[in-house]
């Protein structure tokens, strides 16, 4: 059975850091590409990283610079390092399965099937 499972999120005080983590079962991340999105209340779910499946990455202008996303093969887990957290990063951050192997990656939801239950991050002082 597909499955991931997140964790990381929290409560951070603005310029701190997190670390999200997305755990696959099911299936292996050296032949799919992984991607991040998050999705702030009231607002549309938006695509920040992905990562391929020979470690290429792509992330959205927005989060360039302060978003890092990396993965682990022998633990089959994606990572998404976030630093310099600001309010606006408040969301609910999920991890999805790219459909198709192709080199390359995408931001795009609907080129994604499976989704993670998601993990809260907020930031406020």
């Amino acid at each position: 059975q597909l499955r991931f499972v997140e964790s990381g999120g929290g409560l951070v005080q603005p310029g701190g850091s997190l670390r999200l983590s997305c755990t696959a079962s099911g299936f292996s991340l050296d032949v799919h590409n992984i991607g991040w999105f998050r999705q702030a209340p009231g607002k549309e779910r938006e695509g920040v990283s992905c990562i391929t499946r020979t470690g290429g990455t792509l992330y959205d202008n927005s989060v360039k610079g302060r978003f890092s996303t990396s993965r682990d093969i022998a633990k089959n887990t994606v990572h998404l390092q976030i630093n310099s957290l600001n309010p606006a990063d408040t969301a609910q951050y999920y991890c999805a399965r790219k459909k198709e192997n192709t080199p390359w990656c995408s931001l795009n939801s609907v080129d994604f099937d499976y989704w993670g239950q998601g993990t809260q991050v907020t930031v406020s002082s």
